[in-house]
């Protein structure tokens, strides 16, 4: 039997890049925070990160609402019973709705406009990337201005 160390330097490599990427993104995360000027660690909280993106570009309730969605919608998705997953496909496409708009609003707070939110609902980490290290500025949230 051969060993071919070609396919094990190939993963490493692939790791490597993976966990570069990965850290790019925490760090793109931790500059957005600080720029709209909250602290940076928070962004890497899993569900309090998201409650703030929420506080810097939307409303907080706007969270909750889009939290029990997609938390409801999951567990009434596992359901075998017809009208608990058509329930749970409405819950579903309500979360996107408010995804979609909660990233516009994201957009609008750094002074971008609908092209800038495509862009983010598509390639999310490399325009956040962009946010995090570029000379976008933060405006405030569009609700409180």
């Amino acid at each position: 039997m051969t060993y071919n160390y070609f396919y094990e330097t190939t993963g490493m490599v692939g790791l490597l890049l993976a966990l570069a990427w990965y850290v790019f993104i925490l760090v793109a995360g931790w500059k957005l925070f600080e720029k709209a000027g909250e602290p940076g660690w928070k962004s890497l909280i899993p569900i309090y990160g998201s409650y703030i993106l929420y506080k810097i570009s939307w409303k907080t309730s706007m969270f909750w609402v889009y939290l029990a969605c997609v938390v409801v919608g999951g567990f009434m998705g596992a359901s075998e019973n017809g009208a608990l997953v058509s329930i749970s496909s409405l819950l579903s496409l309500a979360s996107f709705v408010l995804m979609i708009i909660q990233t516009h609003k994201l957009s609008k707070a750094f002074g971008h406009g609908a092209g800038y939110t495509i862009g983010l609902l598509l390639l999310r980490p490399v325009f956040i990337l962009i946010l995090g290290f570029g000379s976008a500025e933060y405006k405030g949230n569009p609700d409180q201005n």
